[in-house]
């Protein structure tokens, strides 16, 4: 068969005046052959060729969506259901051959972009290590559309709160703000609707104001729109997590600034001719300037102190001074900190937990201890003071002792009270009498001592 590029150089050679012959002899081929090419039409339809099994088609469309596109089990179920015997090299060619399985692909567009037009935001769940245990983290992207600057953050979760913090931390790592910021059709930013049609939150919409930014959500399954944030998520899972390690949320959000700043926006693209920071630099000067003033990024809560001295927050717990119990207060939850205002007075401030549920942070000082003092160790003031004065009242002090409950403090200082009341040769009298017999009832010894007292006072 002779090349279609042969054929058209032999029309073209006999429209010039060349004879057959010589058109033979110059392209070397025979005279039949030149014979046949100009007798023919100049377009012929390309041959089209139909299996034979293509009437089956409506079948086989239907078996493949109920066989999960397996076809070894569509020719099976071939067999079985409709006693059709078709060869899997036949199968797999009209499949192939009508699109059966995928869809036919599109011819892809492109974007351009000028400087400081446009930014484009997304977030993907990655699977990653923090603190010795395997987590899930949102990791949350801003990429300015020309230059292709990065900037990547870590949230065990991601709502409008941590949107708003990233947005901000993202804005100030690029050094302005585009007046567009493409999104998809998320309900952290998006409130209703989707697409042209999206209305965005209020309070995301407030953020926008504050830096001049308009956020746009753009056509259902059309990521490609914000391609240039949707392709560097596949580099990150797989350049900075790879064998890395966390030990916790600051932890692995420091890291990621650095692989900003020292990788992925200094390797050089092919389609920008530079570095991202090489071109940022082109671009600094087309974004908009930042607000003088950031607003805090914050959220209140408010909470009554529970019976322990703690206020409830993202299923932790702080404490405040234990005055409060049963106080109405407010909570402030900043990224990082926590900070309780009773009225407008600054009673506590925690560092966030961020890792972790049902977890307790104490501040010094808040809660005194629940349990009594430790009891004084050592000998009680009354056995100090009853000690050392006659062996056989050191003997009586430490059987009375064993016979006591605790330290014998009570008993003690009835001891006392009756040595200092009564005179001495009395008292120790009566104390080694008892010692003699084993008396260590205080009511017994103090009658033995007035037993002794008698005519101890020779009154007038």
């Amino acid at each position: 068969m002779i090349d279609p590029s042969k054929e058209e150089l032999i029309r073209e050679l006999a429209r010039n005046g060349s004879s057959q012959r010589k058109i033979a002899e110059l392209l070397k081929i025979s005279r039949n052959t030149v014979q046949r090419v100009l007798d023919s039409p100049a377009t012929r339809p390309a041959p089209k060729r139909e299996s034979r099994y293509a009437d089956h088609l409506p079948i086989i469309k239907d078996l493949l969506q109920q066989c999960r596109g397996n076809l070894v089990r569509v020719q099976e179920e071939l067999v079985t259901r409709h006693q059709l015997e078709i060869p899997y090299q036949s199968l797999s060619w009209l499949v192939r051959d009508h699109q059966l399985r995928q869809p036919a692909v599109k011819r892809a567009g492109q974007y351009s972009f000028a400087p400081g037009e446009e930014l484009q935001h997304d977030t993907s769940p990655h699977r990653l290590t923090v603190d010795g245990k395997v987590v899930t983290g949102q990791c949350a992207a801003l990429v300015l559309a020309y230059s292709r600057r990065l900037f990547i953050q870590y949230f065990p979760r991601f709502t409008r709160f941590e949107c708003r913090v990233f947005l901000a931390e993202g804005l100030d790592y690029m050094g302005g703000s585009c007046p567009r910021c493409v999104i998809d059709n998320t309900s952290v930013i998006v409130c209703r609707g989707s697409g042209a049609e999206a209305v965005m939150a209020p309070e995301m919409e407030m953020f926008g104001r504050i830096y001049a930014m308009e956020f746009v959500a753009h056509r259902v399954k059309n990521p490609d729109r914000k391609a240039r944030v949707e392709r560097p998520f596949s580099y990150v899972e797989n350049n900075f997590l790879a064998g890395r390690t966390f030990d916790d949320w600051q932890d692995l959000n420091r890291q990621a600034r650095d692989w900003c700043d020292h990788v992925t926006n200094r390797k050089e693209k092919k389609d920008l001719g530079m570095s991202p920071d090489a071109a940022w630099l082109l671009e600094k000067t087309a974004l908009q300037a930042l607000p003088q003033v950031s607003p805090p990024i914050y959220e209140s809560y408010p909470r009554t102190v529970d019976q322990e001295g703690y206020v409830h927050l993202d299923t932790n717990r702080y404490s405040v001074p234990e005055t409060l119990i049963g106080k109405d207060v407010e909570v402030l939850k900043y990224w990082q900190r926590v900070v309780v205002y009773h009225g407008r007075r600054l009673v506590a401030e925690h560092p966030r937990v961020l890792l972790g549920r049902d977890k307790r942070v104490t501040a010094p000082g808040h809660h005194q201890p629940l349990c009594r003092k430790k009891a004084f160790q050592g000998p009680s003031r009354e056995e100090q003071h009853l000690t050392g004065h006659h062996p056989e009242l050191d003997r009586y002090l430490g059987e009375l002792k064993k016979r006591s409950k605790g330290r014998g403090q009570m008993q003690l200082r009835r001891l006392l009270d009756l040595k200092r009341s009564y005179p001495v040769e009395p008292f120790f009298a009566a104390i080694q009498e008892a010692l003699h017999y084993g008396l260590f009832d205080l009511n017994r010894l103090e009658k033995m001592i007035l037993k002794n007292t008698r005519g101890f006072f020779e009154l007038p």
